[in-house]
């Protein structure tokens, strides 16, 4: 079944350059140092302290998804990584001039500066234990991740179409609650990156759909295989060397504070279910048919574990995290 989706793919290469624009150039590309306190200039000082000022009057719990998020995005390595593991996507060579590897190597230099930026954040705020975000990160890169995708490049791209809209909504909404509490830089920072999510989310659902369109019985099966297993998030394996279930307690407080919930995963499981119309597909037979009977019922049962995980979440403390010097949150 593999080499049957490996050639869809390779048939699929100048749909993939025609997509090559929603990268940006380089030189009209936002950078880090465009967003955060110059400490180059004589007046270094009178940049830092408000910036330091208005991160003080954050709440912890920003803190705690905004450390998640960037330990998240500085693990790329891993994740640029799978995307080469999977035949017809790949870069042999790592210079190859194939649409595919020239899209995964854009989107990965873009990628690249949300970790950097996100960094540098922290590093400034003065909110957080850096060494603790940093060995987090480090053990994270070094223990990698397994999305399920077993190399199968629908599987693959199926996932990364997830998860780019899962992180869209994560920053977006980090965003919103950083400008809620006084923050304007972070709510920029956060939207920055969001608005980076939200063009590569748009690539990676135009490939799907066109791989629905040409092999609409692989697809549905390789959706439907994916979530029988569930979308696992990347940062999954995080581990800050001290906390027990480390990944667990900080989705908590990211449920907690509406930054992404339970609720989301069934949203954008539906999202994707429409934007690549599964529900309307016809022709469909055996295995394909049974797994479009069961994607397209998968948001309503999701929809309902999400307010059973509120319901719990409510009725438990809060946990001490190291990357905010022990502080509950």
């Amino acid at each position: 079944m593999t080499d049957a989706h490996v050639e869809v793919i390779k048939g699929m290469e100048p749909f993939v350059e025609e997509s090559l624009g929603l990268l940006r150039d380089v030189k009209e590309s936002w950078q880090p140092s465009d967003v955060l306190p110059d400490l180059s200039g004589e007046n270094w000082q009178g940049e830092i302290e408000p910036f330091r000022q208005r991160a003080q009057a954050l709440p912890d719990g920003i803190f705690i998804v905004l450390v998640g998020n960037t330990i998240t995005e500085e693990a790329l390595p891993s994740y640029q990584s799978m995307l080469t593991r999977h035949e017809g996507v790949g870069d042999r060579t790592g210079t190859s001039d194939n649409p595919w590897a020239r899209w995964t190597r854009g989107w990965t230099a873009e990628e690249n500066r949300h970790g950097e930026l996100l960094g540098k954040y922290l590093y400034l705020s003065g909110r957080v234990n850096v060494r603790s975000v940093e060995v987090t990160t480090q053990n994270l890169i070094r223990s990698g991740f397994n999305p399920g995708t077993e190399n199968d490049p629908y599987r693959g791209l199926i996932y990364t179409s997830f998860q780019e809209r899962a992180t869209r909504i994560s920053h977006g909404n980090t965003g919103r609650l950083a400008n809620q509490a006084g923050d304007a830089v972070l709510g920029k920072i956060c939207n920055l990156v969001a608005g980076d999510e939200s063009r590569h989310e748009e690539a990676y659902k135009r490939f799907v759909g066109e791989i629905v369109r040409r092999d609409p019985t692989g697809a549905v099966c390789a959706f439907s295989e994916m979530m029988k297993k569930r979308i696992t998030m990347p940062a999954r394996l995080m581990s800050d060397g001290e906390s027990q279930d480390l990944f667990g307690r900080f989705a908590a407080v990211a449920q907690r504070i509406g930054v992404y919930t339970a609720r989301d995963y069934a949203d954008i499981l539906e999202h994707l279910l429409t934007t690549w119309g599964i529900p309307g597909l016809t022709g469909l037979s055996g295995e394909s048919a049974e797994a479009q009977d069961s994607l397209c019922g998968l948001p309503q049962h999701y929809r309902a574990f999400a307010d059973k995980v509120q319901g719990r979440l409510d009725r438990e403390a809060q946990s001490a995290f190291p990357w905010i010097f022990n502080r509950p949150a």
